[in-house]
């Protein structure tokens, strides 16, 4: 690739030639702007151990750095709780928004690499939207991605992921992602 070329990102070419197409014809859109995309993704990891180890959350930011390609914000408790032994300020997460091609790009890794390599993976329930087109869900371990060195990760950790859309429905979200091959149950 040279100089005057832009990278276009696999699943963002996909999107702009076929997705769009396809839901103009189902969904009558008069216009290619209303039609329903990604806006960003959101990854996060909790770390709830890093109360007692502040090492913990280090090894969560290079996990989530490997993963998305972009270094996380750390997140801090907004408020004490003692049973918890949880301090106001404390660093007990990590999250990343993903804009752009690094999200297209994540977005195809976790849909052809990563949610194939889930143990006993039946696909993503439809359920998972929150009314107004954005799809959450949650993956237990993040050696599913390939970045991931398996030898030398200190704890098996889980993360949310959010897809936000400009979608107004349900029916839209889904028709979308379903559109980028995202893998639903029927």
């Amino acid at each position: 690739m040279n100089d005057t070329q832009a990278y276009i990102p696999r699943l963002k070419a996909h999107y702009e030639s076929v997705v769009v197409r396809e839901m103009i014809e189902a969904f009558g859109y008069t216009n290619i702007m209303q039609t329903p995309r990604i806006e960003k993704v959101i990854v996060n990891m909790g770390v709830g151990d890093a109360a007692n180890d502040s090492k913990v959350i280090n090894n969560a930011v290079a996990d989530l750095t490997a993963i998305t390609g972009q270094k996380p914000v750390v997140t801090k408790a907004k408020q004490s709780i003692a049973t918890f032994k949880l301090r106001e300020g404390m660093a007990i997460g990590a999250k990343v928004t993903l804009r752009r091609a690094r999200m297209y790009d994540f977005l195809d890794r976790l849909i052809n690499i990563a949610l194939p390599r889930v143990r006993d993976f039946r696909g993503l329930s439809s359920r998972s939207f929150d009314g107004l087109g954005n799809f959450s869900m949650g993956l237990k371990e993040q050696i599913i991605f390939p970045e991931i060195d398996y030898d030398r990760i200190d704890k098996i950790r889980g993360m949310d992921v959010v897809i936000c859309t400009t979608a107004k429905t349900n029916d839209e979200g889904l028709a979308l992602l379903k559109g980028i091959n995202m893998p639903f149950t029927s």
